[in-house]
């Protein structure tokens, strides 16, 4: 057997095209009346709902903004940093370990995978509560100044 005669066990089932006549014609499934059952029809979108939710008041209105992430695991931290380091987010950004969004620097949290054996201070960084244990064990501190 050769790779261009490999052939899918299942084909792929073609959908019934309603409203031409023969079994499926006059409503086609679409019930009898109403705005869902006419041809054209023009269903509002889902984010005019929501923009109709907010209250309509005067002055700044919040808009929410997306927050990024970046995970950092300790056998990252193991490669890049060493012994004695201080790691905080412009040093990741600096070794090329996270990235910049938007111009911004992303809010960091590091996870326990890995081992680590190098005394790293943590800081402006989110510490799971493994990876912390694992960093105090092996002589490391965790400072958390997070910037709002």
């Amino acid at each position: 057997m050769q790779l261009h005669e490999i052939q899918p066990d299942n084909k792929n089932a073609k959908s019934k095209r309603r409203g031409r006549g023969g079994k499926h014609g006059t409503f086609s499934g679409r019930g009898v009346k109403g705005q869902k059952s006419r041809a054209g029809r023009k269903m509002q979108p889902s984010m005019r709902e929501d923009i109709k939710r907010f209250h309509k008041l005067k002055g700044y209105r919040q808009i929410l903004k997306p927050s990024f992430t970046a995970a950092v695991t300790l056998e990252q931290l193991e490669k890049t940093f060493e012994n004695g380091a201080l790691v905080n987010p412009a040093s990741l950004f600096k070794n090329k370990v996270i990235r910049c969004f938007n111009g911004k620097i992303a809010v960091v949290k590091i996870l326990a995978k890995g081992k680590i054996t190098k005394k790293l201070t943590i800081e402006g960084c989110k510490v799971s509560v493994g990876a912390k244990s694992l960093l105090e064990t092996a002589g490391g501190k965790v400072v958390i100044k997070l910037k709002k």
